[in-house]
C-alpha cells in the first residue's frame, strides 16, 4: 500500500462498546511476543494483546499522548485503520485509582490464600486479576508529554 497518508485512524473496542476512537501518528501496544509500534501505512497485521498500555500519539497535538489500559484481546491494521478488540479496556482518565488500589490488594490476598491451599488454577485467576489492577493503576499514573 504506497499512499502518502499520514494519519492513522485508532479505536479500541469491548463487549460493553467504543472505548476510543482517533486520528493518531503513531500507536504503542502490548503485543503477546513484544511491543509494536504501528505509524500510517503500516503492512495489515493480525497481532494478540497481553494485558499492558496503549499509547496513542495524536494528530490533533503533536506533544499529546493517550493512555489506554487494556486487558488483552487483538489488535488489526488494515487500510490506515488500527482497531483494538479487547476484553476490557479503559482511558487513563477514566480509571479509578482507589477502586484499582483495591482490586490489587484483593488479588494479592487471594494469590496468598490459594498458594496456602495449593489451588493453582485459583492463583493463576488470582495473578490475572492481579496484572490487569496493575496495569490499570500504572495507566492511571500515566503522564501526558
Amino acid at each position: 500500500m504506497a499512499t502518502s497518508q499520514k494519519v492513522l485512524t485508532v479505536n479500541i473496542v469491548t463487549p460493553d462498546g467504543l472505548v476510543y476512537d482517533h486520528h493518531a501518528t503513531m500507536l504503542v501496544a502490548c503485543a503477546v511476543d513484544g511491543d509494536l509500534g504501528i505509524m500510517a501505512n503500516h503492512e495489515p497485521i493480525i497481532a494478540p494483546l497481553k494485558i499492558g498500555e496503549v499509547r496513542v500519539k495524536r494528530t490533533d497535538n503533536p506533544d499529546h499522548e493517550d493512555a489506554v489500559a487494556v486487558n488483552g484481546g487483538f489488535l488489526e491494521v488494515n487500510d490506515n485503520v488500527a482497531s483494538i478488540v479487547a476484553d476490557s479496556a479503559e482511558r487513563a482518565r477514566d480509571i479509578d485509582l482507589k477502586r484499582a488500589e483495591t482490586a490489587r490488594e484483593r488479588a494479592e490476598k487471594k494469590i496468598k490464600v490459594a498458594e496456602a491451599q495449593h489451588d493453582i488454577d485459583e492463583v493463576q485467576r488470582a495473578q490475572v486479576a492481579l496484572n490487569r489492577a496493575i496495569n490499570r493503576i500504572n495507566v492511571s499514573k500515566h503522564r501526558r508529554f
